[in-house]
């Protein structure tokens, strides 16, 4: 069964209207699992940036300097605003689809299995980045992934869900030294070199 409700600054995010709506949208934004088919091919980088800092920045004079910030606050070089998606590598368009979500300044970042396309090394590159931006910018992620060791990585706060449905919440540290649901159990035992963690 679907129950229950999703709110966002205490309003039902389901009945969001109007100037609501328009804030719901600026500041909660998704980092999808293939930055490849999230991307407008036929748009350059500089062009992804910009978008959203025109539309919700109305009248900004100042867009391409705000584009070279997102750029750099994701460690890509100035350079990259003339290249395409498919000029530049699986972590640098991950890299630019977090610039995009970046780019209205979001209380919340939904981060849909967003390193699982990606190789160990660059994973843990972008993990890092991600935590490095939650500190300096204040950042709440939503992080949704199967790999648990990405998750315990990440989180702070861990809720396990089988089949939609809840089986686990509490503190990260704890349900990975305490797990409580059989489920939680047999997850944590899957992961290579689980007795270690």
């Amino acid at each position: 069964a679907r129950q229950g409700t999703i709110t966002f600054h205490g309003k039902n995010v389901m009945l969001l209207k109007g100037k609501d709506y328009n804030n719901f949208r600026k500041n909660v934004q998704l980092v999808f699992q293939d930055p490849f088919s999230s991307l407008n091919p036929k748009h350059t980088v500089q062009e992804i940036l910009a978008e959203p800092v025109r539309l919700y920045h109305k009248g900004s004079k100042d867009v391409n300097k705000k584009v070279l910030q997102l750029l750099e606050d994701v460690n890509l070089p100035k350079s990259s605003v003339k290249k395409y998606p498919h000029e530049i590598s699986g972590g640098q368009r991950q890299r630019i689809s977090l610039a995009r979500a970046l780019a209205l300044e979001p209380e919340l970042i939904i981060c849909d299995e967003s390193v699982s396309a990606l190789d160990v090394s660059v994973q843990a590159g972008i993990l890092n980045l991600l935590n490095q931006l939650k500190e300096e910018k204040g950042l709440t992620y939503l992080f949704i992934s199967h790999d648990l060791s990405v998750v315990k990585y990440m989180s702070d706060r861990i809720a396990v869900l089988q089949h939609g449905k809840l089986q686990e919440i509490g503190e990260g540290a704890e349900v990975y030294s305490h797990p409580q649901s059989p489920y939680t159990q047999m997850l944590i035992a899957s992961i290579p070199g689980s007795q270690n963690l």
